[in-house]
């Protein structure tokens, strides 16, 4: 299958106090991380970018400094996630059998785990990157602090992105949400709707998005010890 990567961009950002797509993490903007890992993947030709109307301009530069080889499309997003995967999808270009849409807040993510994800994706099949949960989790009463109650760990996992599936199931998947006004936190949830099989890939580390400042001084500093790993000894 031939493969389009999505990186939603949208958004401003209300949790961090500001739109974060472009600030400075470990000398580079935040977007520009997840950008460059798709960037060196030599499987991929296609990239589609969703962003806020007036930051299309800054994407489309970080694009073309941070993944020159692939042929960028930006698109304004929308009001909600799911309209700006929407309208991304709907930039696919034609030729492309597949895609995943990831995050342009999580700049950990790592191309050995794209590509697992990649090779599940099937006709009614797709996947989603993910990782067990390790906390117990209840269950509250809306509006108290009555637990109501505990779920089962051991079938718990916390969903993160890349999420793939082919261009068509997605697309039909979106149109439904969009008919029943059904609005969804991930894609794959809209694939569960439809009764297709998601299939879950464990993320290999971390790759968690950035949503208050605190989480920018921690992904600054796992990939400023990445990149001092990355560096041969001497």
């Amino acid at each position: 299958m031939k493969f389009c990567a999505i990186v939603l961009a949208a958004g401003r950002g209300v949790r961090f106090g500001r739109s974060k797509q472009t600030i400075d993490v470990a000398g580079r903007p935040l977007a520009a991380w997840s950008i460059a890992t798709f960037g060196e993947m030599t499987e991929l030709e296609e990239l589609v970018i969703a962003a806020e109307a007036d930051q299309i301009a800054d994407l489309e530069s970080l694009a073309r400094r941070f993944a020159p080889r692939l042929r960028t499309r930006v698109v304004a997003g929308g009001a909600s996630r799911q309209k700006s995967a929407r309208n991304a999808l709907a930039a696919v270009p034609d030729d492309c059998d597949a895609v995943f849409l990831h995050d342009g807040a999580r700049p950990l993510v790592v191309a050995a785990d794209v590509r697992a994800g990649m090779t599940v994706v099937a006709p009614r099949i797709g996947a989603v990157l993910a990782l067990p949960v390790v906390d117990t989790i209840k269950i509250v009463l809306k509006g108290a602090r009555r637990v109501t109650r505990t779920l089962d760990r051991s079938e718990l996992w916390a969903a993160q992105t890349p999420q793939f599936a082919t261009i068509a199931d997605l697309r039909e998947a979106h149109a439904a949400a969009e008919r029943d006004g059904v609005d969804a936190t991930d894609d794959v949830a809209l694939l569960e709707r439809l009764g297709m099989t998601v299939v879950v890939v464990p993320a290999s580390g971390e790759n968690f998005k950035v949503t208050l400042p605190a989480d920018r001084d921690r992904a600054e500093s796992v990939l400023r010890a990445r990149e001092r790993e990355a560096i041969p000894a001497r």
